[in-house]
């Protein structure tokens, strides 16, 4: 038996604990930390808080890692120095946290300093990482208030990643060992805050899961203790068939299967990260989704089933897409032309989503989204070198990705009529279907997206 195995052996489990995460909005100032610990409070169950940074100092920290002239850098700074401020001024004690939050910001202010004059992943990631531990410092004063026994926690203790910085995979063994051994036996005593989004690789430098990863940081934490749920506070209520911004009449989903849900999360629907679920599913979690603004109206639980699966679920959408399209004769009746393709992008650590094949070429998408340096590009000179020396290579970018996400779709009659029916008046650069029974996708030019979303909705939902 192993060290951590015996150690572990000594924690008692909890019992029924819930993780909570709130993202940024639901941090956002102290009037909406403060609506977050009622929520908390109220759920007994709730024994560990996982917080994003407060609305707006990612971007903030995000602009400055990118390396920028003095006066930029001073300007962003004040921006984040005035987000946490106004937070701290409301502060019964504020003292000790001004000095702690100060010290923070003078950390930053040095970064950032050295990021002007040479930009690196690692150093975005140990950048961006303190606005997780600002928000989470602040909070634990704003429950300390309500004399409650509270603990911060760092994260970082915890989460073991590798060294993929701006989208760092968890070592889910050594993330549970340790939870077990450092962070459990804390949940006995106290209330418990930690921070989303940031681990901590081999070596021990900062990094971070990429952007919306506060809410695998939950689903993660929660399956290593055992949760019995996750509840994910954010600032729309639940799951609904497309984004109610974009569609003022969409409805709102009240339970939804986790393979539904994860379809939807992987084609862009904002409310949970991709990778949320992959713990919740192997653990059998349910997760709730529902607004920090509102909690008593309703939102959407994920779990193993939903009753009555419809046809056509939900409608997701993905910006920033970028289609690559190869060329060559050499395709032709023979083999090994896509292993090479994959060989290349795997070497260049890229992940490809959607691909349709004819005779002499494929078309691929790829996805810029999700990681937390703001360089979008995925396309670098070296790889596109590299792409050229098999076959002709075309680029197209600025494409948006449509998926229908629904159950058995792949088995129903008529369902291309129903989708493409009504697309007429747009171009269509790219279709994707049968490969899953959830979803079907299609690529549009991104000017066209919201009128496709809407014209869909309006005939797959609203008749």
């Amino acid at each position: 038996m192993n060290h951590a195995a015996s150690r572990n052996a000594t924690v008692q489990p909890l019992g029924n604990v819930i993780v909570a995460k709130f993202g940024g909005t639901s941090v956002a100032d102290f009037d909406a930390m403060n609506r977050s610990a009622d929520i908390v409070l109220a759920r007994p169950e709730v024994r560990l808080v996982v917080l994003s940074a407060s609305a707006g100092v990612t971007n903030l920290l995000v602009e400055l890692a990118t390396g920028k002239e003095t006066e930029r850098r001073v300007f962003l700074l004040d921006e984040i120095r005035r987000i946490q401020n106004a937070i701290i001024d409301r502060l019964d004690n504020p003292t000790v946290i001004r000095e702690e939050v100060g010290r923070m910001l003078e950390n930053i202010a040095m970064l950032s300093e050295a990021a002007s004059l040479a930009t690196s992943t690692a150093l975005t990631d140990e950048l961006v990482s303190p606005g997780e531990l600002m928000s989470t410092l602040l909070f634990v004063e704003v429950i300390r208030q309500r004399n409650v026994p509270v603990e911060w926690f760092d994260v970082r203790k915890v989460m073991r990643t590798n060294d993929h910085f701006g989208r760092a995979e968890p070592d889910t063994q050594a993330l549970t060992d340790l939870t077990l051994s450092q962070l459990q036996p804390r949940l006995q005593d106290a209330l418990v805050i930690t921070q989303g989004f940031i681990g901590s690789e081999g070596k021990g430098r900062t990094t971070t899961l990429g952007r919306g990863g506060s809410d695998y940081t939950a689903a993660l934490l929660g399956e290593a203790l055992g949760a019995v749920r996750v509840d994910i506070w954010t600032d729309v209520p639940g799951i609904y068939t497309t984004d109610p911004r974009l569609v003022p009449a969409a409805k709102r989903i009240d339970r939804i299967a986790f393979e539904e849900a994860a379809e939807m999360a992987t084609f862009g629907a904002k409310v949970l990260h991709p990778a949320t679920l992959l713990p919740a599913v192997r653990r059998g979690i349910p997760v709730f989704v529902g607004s920090s603004k509102d909690p008593s109206g309703g939102g959407t639980l994920v779990c193993d089933t939903s009753d009555n699966p419809p046809l056509f679920r939900a409608i997701a959408l993905r910006r920033r897409q970028t289609l690559v399209t190869l060329h060559s004769l050499s395709m032709l009746h023979s083999r090994g032309f896509l292993a090479d393709v994959f060989g290349i992008l795997a070497r260049h650590n890229i992940s490809v989503d959607l691909i349709t094949t004819s005779e002499v070429s494929v078309a691929l998408t790829l996805d810029t989204t999700g990681s937390t340096s703001s360089d979008a590009s995925l396309l670098t000179t070296s790889l596109l070198t590299e792409l050229s020396s098999l076959c002709r290579v075309e680029v197209e970018e600025n494409l948006a990705l449509i998926a229908i996400i629904g159950n058995k779709l792949s088995q129903a009659c008529g369902v291309g009529k129903e989708v493409f029916g009504v697309l007429d008046p747009f171009n269509i650069r790219m279709i994707c279907y049968g490969a899953s029974s959830y979803n079907l996708c299609f690529l549009v030019p991104g000017s066209d997206a919201d009128q496709v979303v809407k014209t869909l909705h309006r005939n797959l939902f609203e008749q």
